[in-house]
C-alpha cells in the first residue's frame, strides 16, 4: 500500500524564546515492511543543527529554534510503501542488546493492577503470543480509550487504575505485563491510516514483543489488532520518552502550547 502523509507541529511559546533546542523524531524508519518513498522537512523559525540515529537507531534531527520566536512551525510530508507481515518486524537490530528491553522504566512498572492481570492472561494460554494476545484484549476491554484522561507521564499503573487511556497508555501497560512475564518488549510511535477520516489530531502508539521464532511482534491493544499495511513506524524505544516525536528544552519562555495536524491517505500505485 503505497501511503502519503502530513503531519504539521506548532508549538507556541508564552514569551520570546532566548535558546531553545527541539529533538525530533518525524521521520519513518527503513524496516521491515515499509520503503521510504520520500520524506521532506520544512522549519519557520527554526533550522535543523544536527542529523543522526539514536540509540534505537531512530532518524533524529536536532533543531534550534530562532532567538525571539514566539511560534515554531514544523512541517513534514512524504510518502511510504508498505507491506501487511501480520505484525511481524523480524529480527532485533539497534545499538541496544535485548535484553535492555526486559528492564521496567517508570512509565511501564507494573503495580498490583496490572501484576493481576498478568497472572489471570497466563491461565487463559500456554503459549507465549497466546498470552500476548489475551493481555492486549484484556487491557482493551479494561481500560476505556478516553482522549484526555491522562497526560504523557501518566505511568501503566495510573492508567490501570484509572480505567482510562490512550495508545500511549494501553502501550505502557502492555510493555510492562510483556516485561513481566519475561518477554522483551518496546513502545513504537507512528502513523495509521484510519479507514473513516484523513485528518487526524495525533500520531499513533502501539507496542512490539520479541518472540522467539518470530523476532519483533508488533500489537496495537486501542484496535485490537495486529499492524497491518496501513501502520507506518516511526519511531521505537523501552518507553514514549525514547520515542517521543518532539522533545527539548527552552529559555526565555515559561510555557509552550502544542497543536498537531496528521493527514494519512493512501495513493494510487501506477502499474
Amino acid at each position: 500500500m503505497r501511503l502519503s502523509i502530513r503531519h504539521t507541529t506548532r508549538y507556541q511559546f508564552d514569551d520570546p524564546v532566548v535558546h531553545a533546542l527541539q529533538r525530533l523524531r518525524l521521520t519513518p524508519k527503513t524496516t521491515q515492511g515499509q520503503e521510504i518513498l520520500d520524506w521532506k522537512m520544512d522549519y519557520t523559525h527554526a533550522h535543523e543543527e544536527l542529523h543522526y540515529e539514536d540509540q534505537h537507531h531512530n532518524p533524529t534531527v536536532l533543531v534550534a529554534v530562532e532567538e525571539g520566536a514566539q511560534e515554531v512551525v514544523v512541517e513534514c510530508r512524504g510518502m511510504v510503501d508498505t507491506q501487511d507481515n501480520a505484525g511481524v518486524i523480524g529480527r532485533h537490530s539497534g545499538h541496544l542488546p535485548l535484553w535492555s528491553f526486559l528492564g521496567q522504566t517508570r512509565l511501564t512498572r507494573p503495580g498490583d493492577k496490572i501484576s493481576a492481570m498478568v497472572e489471570e492472561a497466563a491461565r487463559d494460554s500456554s503459549d507465549t503470543v497466546g498470552q500476548l494476545h489475551a493481555l492486549s484484549s484484556k487491557i482493551r476491554d479494561r481500560v476505556e480509550y478516553k482522549v484526555g484522561s491522562t497526560k504523557v507521564d501518566t505511568s501503566a499503573e495510573q492508567a490501570m487504575g484509572s480505567a482510562a487511556g490512550v495508545c500511549q497508555d494501553h502501550a505502557h501497560i502492555f510493555i510492562g505485563a510483556a516485561r513481566m512475564r519475561g518477554v522483551p518488549a518496546r513502545y513504537v510511535s507512528g502513523y495509521l491510516m484510519m479507514n473513516d477520516r484523513i485528518e487526524q489530531e495525533a500520531t499513533h502508539a502501539w507496542a512490539e514483543a520479541f518472540v522467539e521464532g518470530l523476532g519483533w511482534v508488533g500489537f496495537d491493544i486501542s484496535n485490537g489488532i495486529s499492524p497491518d499495511e496501513r501502520y507506518v513506524r516511526v519511531a521505537t524505544g523501552r518507553d514514549y520518552r525514547d520515542a517521543a516525536p518532539i522533545t527539548g528544552i527552552s529559555f526565555g519562555s515559561s510555557a509552550q502550547h502544542l497543536h498537531v495536524d496528521v493527514a494519512v491517505e493512501q495513493q494510487q500505485i501506477e502499474q
